[in-house]
């Protein structure tokens, strides 16, 4: 099974070299699609110079200006699965998410599941180095979005998940709305409603030691404002072109 990782990225100098050689390195192969939203600090430019250690697993879209989380997801994965990828992934470049844990996502996609969610909030996951408020705003998030919508997933806004090709070909992506991190929470919902089968590995997410958050209010309201209007959205899903 062909495996794409999908890393957004904004001034994100501090980390990305180290994040590409960790990922590239793992036992479990996986590519590596690196979106970078024109950063100013050159980030592109140093996926550039590692494209020549790895010219056929490392790749680099650049876009014009920050675009949105959403936006960048959304291109990787159309680009995944033009590119016949099986199993397409998504995380942070900051490593508040471990690239070790790729390997226990996708094994939970190899066991039957069609989106497999790192989850800090289920038996064994946890966060590291967050503030009290950063911890309470984000697990009252997930509680938040379960009342709501009761999507059966306890880390409703987590950005380490994995998906099966199968699962990207049933979402209507053209439909996804929401564009920050509450497209997070609109992709893991579209999935339980099209009844893919989702599961939650437990994660430890650190908080970032290099670099820059890119959360803010104007991300934070969408979510809040979009998650009312899920549960009165038609979900209609694609026509399936593969089984996994």
């Amino acid at each position: 099974m062909r495996k794409l990782v999908i890393i957004p990225t904004y001034n994100e100098r501090e980390n990305i070299a180290a994040m590409l050689d960790t990922v590239l390195s793992l036992a479990e192969p996986f590519d590596l699609l690196v979106i970078d939203d024109g950063s100013p600090d050159g980030t592109a430019a140093i996926v550039r110079e590692r494209q020549k250690d790895f010219p056929d697993r490392l790749h680099l879209l650049e876009r014009a200006g920050k675009q949105g989380l959403g936006t960048a997801y959304l291109t990787g994965f159309r680009w995944g699965l033009e590119h016949g990828y099986d199993a397409i992934c998504e995380m942070d470049c900051d490593f508040s998410h471990d690239p070790n844990d790729l390997e226990r996502l996708y094994r939970a996609l190899t066991s039957g599941s069609d989106v497999a969610v790192g989850s800090r909030y289920v038996a064994g996951g946890k966060t590291v180095n967050w503030p009290l408020s950063r911890r309470m705003i984000s697990y009252f998030g997930s509680l938040y979005v379960r009342a709501v919508t009761w999507l059966p997933v306890h880390d409703a806004t987590a950005g380490f998940v994995c998906y099966s090709r199968r699962a990207l070909e049933t979402i209507d992506l053209e439909a996804v709305r929401m564009k920050g991190y509450g497209f997070q929470i609109e992709m893991k919902y579209s999935a339980w409603r099209l009844g893919l089968k989702l599961c939650e590995v437990p994660i430890v997410f650190t908080e970032r030691r290099e670099g820059v958050s890119k959360m803010s209010g104007g991300i934070f309201g969408e979510a809040l404002w979009g998650v009312l209007k899920l549960p009165f959205r038609k979900i209609r899903a694609t026509r399936l072109k593969s089984g996994f």
